[in-house]
Parts: structure tokens; C-alpha cells; sequence
């Protein structure tokens, strides 16, 4: 038998998940327009390692702070 908060705790688990994504992707669209240059062509087709780890880095800082921000 489900508890009869279930439904609505995932729902709003969902919710708040596809909202961070969003925002996630929504930084790094303007990370790549505030660059100088296109950084999926740099990271994928020159295979530019340093701008990868920074890159990856900005994701992490960013998704730390968007579930801080949910969490909180």
C-alpha cells in the first residue's frame, strides 16, 4: 500500500528536478554566449582538455548551488 503522500512528493521531487536542469542548461547557454568563442566546438571537434575542466567545473559550482538554492 502507498503512503498517501507519495504521489505528491515525487511529483514535486520532478518538478523541482526538471526545473534544475533547466537552469542548469540555461547557465551554460550563456556561459557559451558570454565566451568568445563556441565551446561545444572547442570541447568536442578541437578536443580542448583545459576549457573541458573548466567547464565542467562551472557545471559543478552551478548544480551545487541550484540544489542548495531548491534544498534551502
Amino acid at each position: 500500500m502507498l503512503d498517501p503522500q507519495f504521489i505528491p512528493h515525487a511529483l514535486s521531487a520532478l518538478i523541482y528536478a526538471v526545473l534544475g536542469l533547466v537552469i542548469l542548461v540555461a547557465g551554460f547557454v550563456i556561459i557559451d554566449w558570454w565566451t568568445p568563442y563556441d565551446l561545444w566546438k572547442e570541447i568536442v571537434e578541437d578536443k580542448n582538455i583545459a576549457l573541458s575542466i573548466m567547464v565542467g567545473g562551472f557545471t559543478l559550482g552551478l548544480s551545487i548551488i541550484i540544489a542548495a538554492a531548491i534544498h534551502g
